[in-house]
């Protein structure tokens, strides 16, 4: 799929709103066994999705992001992460790609064999690193950074942690359209819940814009929130969803009138544990039952809290009859 769906369905936006192809889709449905009980569950694996040295729903937010930061003649991306970031890596990796370079302040998170790969693999990518250890310290050494990586008269492109600004977000309404149209090609039934990881809240609120875009209003996204240093609840991600709304309506797309509300938008919090990166048995539970019955390769920081909480939530009945949706998220690449 070379032509994204978002501009065919509003070509008259087309030409304001650049995206670079970083990945083939669309990326594939299959229903999971064994997992959810009577409760049929399928799954959009967004692992394979990437061309380059990181893949997963990352790359889909890049993808709309890199043509805007040469759009505004920014040589540097500077954003922000955990010590384990998915999202600072493919950033990194991606922009090498561009001819950008990327700064990425990281705040400690708890340190497993998990994190210590992803930091070497952050190391090796190029990025400067800059290890400011907590949010309140990130925030104070904001116009330093700033400054630190103007270059010829251009502050750095920041981006907020996951990437979740309007523009970002314009990758997951992407995936959105791309599920609707595997429903109508019968591929799957319509889903009467997605569930995701929402670490920042830009896959639940391009999700929910994206299935409303496309006429899915039966599919509810259930977010499951895996961190707490961040504001993540409904009205947070409905905001989002309108931002990213006005910047479709602001380059010239033709929307129907119709936003997205708090209550088109679950958030659940009781998987997420002590905090951010901090295992929990249930994720740990989750991924082994992932590995060994679906062929799914989880993390446990955000994925496999999410399908923890799927299944613990199909089993108390909270998902209905179904069918549920996952989205797989996690993309690594061995050679990362």
């Amino acid at each position: 799929m070379n032509e994204p769906l978002l501009h065919r369905r509003f070509p008259e936006a087309a030409g304001a709103l650049p995206r670079v192809p970083l990945g083939d889709g669309p990326t594939p449905v299959r229903e999971l066994s064994g997992l959810t009980g009577r409760v049929p569950l399928w799954c959009k694996d967004e692992s394979g999705y990437g061309s380059g040295g990181w893949g997963g729903n990352k790359v889909r937010k890049l993808e709309w992001i890199l043509p805007d930061v040469h759009r505004r003649g920014a040589r540097t991306i500077l954003t922000v992460g955990g010590t384990g970031t998915n999202w600072g890596l493919a950033t990194a990796l991606y922009a090498r790609e561009q001819g950008l370079r990327t700064a990425i302040a990281l705040v400690d998170q708890p340190a497993d064999d998990h994190v210590r790969r992803q930091l070497e693999r952050l190391r090796r990518s190029g990025a400067t690193l800059h290890f400011t250890r907590t949010k309140a310290r990130t925030v104070a050494a904001a116009p330093w950074l700033l400054l630190r990586h103007s270059s010829l008269g251009h502050l750095p492109y920041f981006l907020p942690a996951g990437g979740s600004a309007p523009v970002g977000t314009l990758g997951c309404v992407e995936v959105a359209l791309e599920l609707a149209d595997q429903v109508a090609a019968g591929a799957l039934p319509e889903p009467s819940h997605v569930v995701t990881a929402v670490g920042s809240g830009g896959t639940a609120a391009g999700l929910a814009l994206g299935l409303r875009l496309a006429g899915l209003e039966r599919t509810r996204v259930v977010g499951v929130v895996v961190n707490d240093t961040l504001r993540l609840d409904a009205h947070t991600v409905a905001g989002l969803a309108g931002r990213t709304e006005r910047l479709l309506r602001a380059r010239g797309a033709d929307l129907p009138r119709a936003p997205v509300a708090p209550d088109d938008v679950t958030l659940v919090r009781d998987w997420l544990g002590p905090g951010y990166g901090h295992p929990t048995q249930r994720a740990l539970e989750a991924r082994r039952l992932a590995a060994d019955r679906a062929g799914l390769d989880l993390e446990p920081v955000y994925t496999a809290k999410a399908l923890g909480a799927l299944i613990d939530l199909a089993a108390d009945g909270r998902l209905g009859d179904g069918p549920v949706l996952f989205l797989q998220t996690h993309g690594p690449r061995d050679s990362a």
